[in-house]
């Protein structure tokens, strides 16, 4: 991975951090604690822990921020039954980036007053944004676990776009394929919004344009 690609990925983590920070927090409504998931690789594999542990990686990386965003969405959060330092780092970023997709997901729908999005377009982002995710930070680090050999492609079918669910449709669209053409995040109208409200205004005006 070249050192341009490395900036792009800090750019990109910083931009999830903003807009959980500016749009997202302020409207989170989560409730419970996290919920178990899939055993991650390292705690699945009896013989030992082959993969860089979340303790090593994730405390000392820009990609924390995932783990700390994560923390703070409730039952949004699946992590891995023994979850402890020792989890497979690529499988903590794959459960931070389903978290996230889904908690944004669901507050965007909420902040915009639509009814609660379908099990399935749900799905999808848990799925789009933990597999995007979980590659581009196992090609980062040379890793090859469990999260993504699982890596699933979801229908693209059932995937918010950018006129439908603007922050999550961003999220996932953004790391798709974040290391192609001109390595450099999208700029997008969201960056002239200051919260959800202003969001929800631009939608209802049909003014999407980047």
């Amino acid at each position: 991975m070249k050192p341009g690609d490395v900036v792009t990925i800090h750019q990109l983590l910083g931009r999830i951090s903003y807009f959980h920070t500016l749009f997202i927090e302020p409207a989170l409504i989560s409730s419970g604690k996290p919920r178990a998931g899939e055993v991650c690789c390292n705690h699945m594999d009896t013989a030992g822990y082959g993969q860089p542990n979340a303790g090593a990686v994730l405390t000392s990386t820009a990609w924390a921020v995932l783990g700390e965003i994560a923390t703070t969405l409730g039952e949004h959060l699946c992590l891995c039954p023994d979850s402890d330092h020792r989890c497979c780092a690529t499988c903590r970023i794959a459960a931070s980036g389903a978290a996230i997709a889904q908690a944004w997901a669901v507050t965007e729908y909420h902040l915009y007053h639509r009814p609660l999005p379908a099990a399935l377009l749900l799905l999808g982002c848990r799925t789009a944004a933990a597999s995007r995710l979980a590659l581009v930070f196992a090609r980062q680090y040379g890793t090859s676990c469990g999260a993504q050999a699982r890596a699933e492609t979801p229908d693209t079918g059932l995937l918010p776009d950018s006129g439908d669910l603007p922050l999550t449709g961003e999220l996932l669209a953004l790391w798709q394929d974040p290391l192609a053409a001109t390595r450099s995040p999208i700029v997008s109208w969201l960056n002239h919004c200051t919260d959800l409200n202003d969001i929800h205004r631009v939608l209802q005006q049909g003014g999407t344009t980047k």
